[in-house]
C-alpha cells in the first residue's frame, strides 16, 4: 500500500477530493497524512472528518531536514501532494521525493507561474491579461516554483465577461475532476 501525504494551507477542498477518491477506491495507496503550515487550515477538519491524521508545521520547522524526514518516515510517506502549499518547499524533501512529489496550479504553465502566483492572484492576472483560454497544469514539484515537469494539463475558455471569481469556478472545476486522477497514474509510474 502506497502511503500519500498531502500539503495544503487553507480551505482544502482539493485535499477532500483526493482522500475520498482513494477512499473510494481499490489503488493500492492511501492518504495517511495532511500537513498544513497554519493552525487554523480548513484541511485540518476536513482531515479529520475522513479519520486522516494531520499535522501543523510552521515555515521554520519544515526547514528543519531531520524533524520533517522523521515525519515523513513515521508515517512511511512514499508520495506527496500539493494541494493549495503555499510555502516553499526545501531542497532535501524535493530531492528525496523526486519525482513522487506532484503540485497542481491554477494556470497553464508556463503562462501565470512563480512566485506569488496563486489562488486569486493567477486568476485576477489571468483575467487581466485578457486571455482567453487558462487552466490547470499538474507538475512534478521541482527546486524552483512552477517550473518541474508537468504531467498534465487541462484547459477551458475564459469569456470577456468573466470575472476573476468566475474564472476561479472553472478552475475548480478541472482541479476536482482531474488531480485525483493524476496522482493515481502518477503513483503507478513510481
Amino acid at each position: 500500500m502506497k502511503k500519500i501525504a498531502i500539503f495544503a494551507s487553507g480551505n482544502g477542498s482539493n485535499a477532500e477530493n483526493i482522500i475520498r477518491y482513494f477512499q473510494s477506491r481499490n489503488l493500492n495507496a492511501e492518504v495517511v497524512l495532511v500537513v498544513s503550515n497554519r493552525t487554523d487550515a480548513r484541511v485540518l477538519q476536513r482531515a479529520a472528518s475522513f479519520g486522516v491524521h494531520s499535522r501543523v508545521i510552521t515555515r521554520e520547522m519544515l526547514r528543519d531536514q531531520k524533524a520533517v524526514m522523521s515525519l515523513m518516515r513515521q508515517y512511511e510517506i512514499d508520495f506527496i501532494v500539493l494541494a493549495g502549499f503555499l510555502l516553499m518547499v526545501p531542497s532535501f524533501l524535493v530531492a528525496h521525493y523526486n519525482h513522487r512529489m506532484l503540485n497542481i496550479h491554477p494556470s497553464l504553465l508556463p503562462k501565470f507561474g512563480g512566485k506569488g502566483m496563486y489562488g486569486d492572484n493567477v486568476h485576477k492576472a489571468v483575467v487581466a491579461a485578457g486571455e482567453t483560454e487558462t487552466g490547470i497544469t499538474i507538475h512534478f514539484v521541482s527546486e524552483q516554483y512552477d517550473e518541474g515537469d508537468i504531467l498534465f494539463q487541462a484547459s477551458t475558455p475564459v469569456e470577456t465577461a468573466d470575472t476573476p471569481e468566475d474564472v476561479a469556478r472553472k478552475i475548480h472545476e478541472l482541479e476536482q475532476l482531474h488531480f485525483p486522477r493524476v496522482i493515481a497514474d502518477a503513483l503507478l509510474s513510481c
